[in-house]
């Protein structure tokens, strides 16, 4: 395409919106509101997610070992252990790590009578890995081998917790889904009308440009950039809006509610803001593309 003609589409195209200012404005005002909302939600998801991976990263297998079991071997179990795949990492508690932990936690205020146990540790069966996934929902393999070794004395798992997470974060994600179809088919049902009107108010025109032999893309080019450019505003709009009122967010939240936010934290502004930006201007884009698209198609023939 040459640049003289582009150039001429770019400007039919602003023409168009300027023509139905009324109709372009609802169309920029609702895939605003759409992109918006899928910016709101997506925050929010993402947030979840982020907090619901927290949560699983802190949640672990814990195995205890028999009696009569060397440091050699513990050392071989755990180097077993580390081999697989559905481990992230291990930590390792020797018995008198155990002690001097629970000591300092229950005879803080008096660690003369804990030195009583000193020579009788009475947690010298408590010698452990902790096991931490890669992902919860390979909880039930691990633990299944892990009590297969020898040497193992006892499993410690958390097979509540585990599902609890893994089908909660499986919720989030097919209601986002659902909301972001919702959203998407509004937009481009709204863009659809915008043009339809557009074709209308130029069938004339276009009737006499294919008279004189202007070719299907000319003639259908404008309208394509017409939707597009829509598209293209009613996304960096909201975008700018949400930065500002998600950074407000987090810090009030972050002030206001020390407590709870001592034990989550929340993916930062730029984090989130470089995902949605670029989401944004595709979304909106696609939703004028498309939207511009099914109208050529049903209500301009050429």
């Amino acid at each position: 395409m040459k640049v003289s003609t582009f150039a001429y589409n770019c400007g039919q195209g602003i023409k168009n919106i300027k023509r139905n200012k009324l109709f372009s404005l609802a169309s920029i005002g609702t895939i605003a509101a759409c992109i918006f909302l899928m910016g709101v939600f997506y925050a929010i998801i993402a947030n979840f997610q982020y907090m619901v991976k927290e949560a699983e990263d802190s949640v672990c297998v814990t195995v205890f070992f028999n009696d009569d079991v060397t440091e050699d071997q513990i050392k071989d179990i755990g180097d077993k252990i580390k081999k697989r795949v559905e481990v992230s990492r291990i930590k390792y508690t020797s018995a008198a790590e155990a002690w001097d932990n629970f000591s300092k936690q229950y005879f803080k205020d008096d660690l003369d009578l804990a030195e009583g146990f000193k020579d009788d540790n009475p947690l010298k069966s408590s010698a452990n890995y902790e096991i931490y996934l890669n992902d919860l929902t390979m909880q039930d393999a691990l633990v299944s081998y892990l009590k297969s070794l020898d040497g193992v004395r006892k499993v410690n798992d958390s097979p509540v917790t585990a599902n609890t997470l893994t089908d909660f974060a499986k919720m989030v994600g097919y209601i986002s889904v659902a909301i972001i179809i919702i959203l998407l088919a509004v937009g481009i049902f709204l863009i659809s009308n915008t043009v339809m009107i557009g074709i209308t108010v130029r069938k004339e025109e276009i009737r006499i440009m294919k008279l004189i032999g202007a070719t299907d893309m000319f003639v259908k080019a404008p309208f394509i950039v017409e939707g597009i450019i829509i598209g293209l505003i009613g996304a960096i709009l909201p975008v700018i809006v949400l930065m500002g009122i998600y950074q407000k967010v987090i810090v009030y939240l972050m002030s206001q509610f020390q407590t709870f936010t001592s034990q989550v934290s929340f993916i930062s502004p730029a984090t989130i803001f470089s995902f949605i930006l670029p989401m944004a201007l595709i979304v909106g884009a696609g939703i004028g593309l498309t939207g511009s698209m099914i109208t050529i198609r049903k209500h301009l023939n050429v």
